[in-house]
């Protein structure tokens, strides 16, 4: 519905004036009060139009922010679960390197037992940093998409 759109439909009405008047047949002219609704209704579409060309700018505008912030977060999220990894391998190691030091059983079965419980621990924080960060991401990204919306919905409202 650009300009080219109403170039073209009028550019049409022409031409049927022409075909008519060269076939024979009276030129055709609108009664002026029909010409005025005509005019007033691509008026409205032109307005119309021009409103949800804006609207559709500030949507994609907020589209490309939600995908930026996006794209952080999931980089972000994936340097922190690295890190976790990183850190269960390394503490995995050095159990390990102290299980073959332990000189008898039981301080081979108490080393398992501590560090099955630090392995633990540590997971379950890993889990709810992971778990924080995530949420945090996701509020991030929804914030440009909302923003955006409820400006588009409340003027139309």
């Amino acid at each position: 519905m650009s300009d080219t759109f109403f170039k073209a439909y009028q550019d049409q009405i022409e031409k049927a004036q022409k075909a008519f008047s060269l076939n024979g047949f009276p030129a055709f002219e609108l009664p002026p009060a029909v010409r005025e609704v005509a005019e007033k209704g691509l008026a409205s579409c032109r307005e119309g139009y021009e409103k949800l060309k804006v609207s559709t700018g500030q949507v994609n505008s907020a589209l490309e922010d939600s995908y930026t912030t996006a794209s952080k977060g999931v980089a972000l999220y994936n340097t922190k679960v690295i890190e976790a990894f990183q850190s269960n391998v390394n503490a995995t190691l050095d159990y390990f390197g102290a299980l073959l030091q332990a000189k008898t059983a039981a301080e081979a079965l108490d080393l398992s037992a501590t560090q099955l419980r630090k392995q633990i621990e540590s997971l379950t924080d890993q889990a709810k940093d992971l778990s924080s960060l995530a949420q945090q991401v996701a509020a991030d990204t929804s914030a440009p998409l909302k923003s955006s919306v409820e400006k588009v919905i409340k003027p139309a409202a």
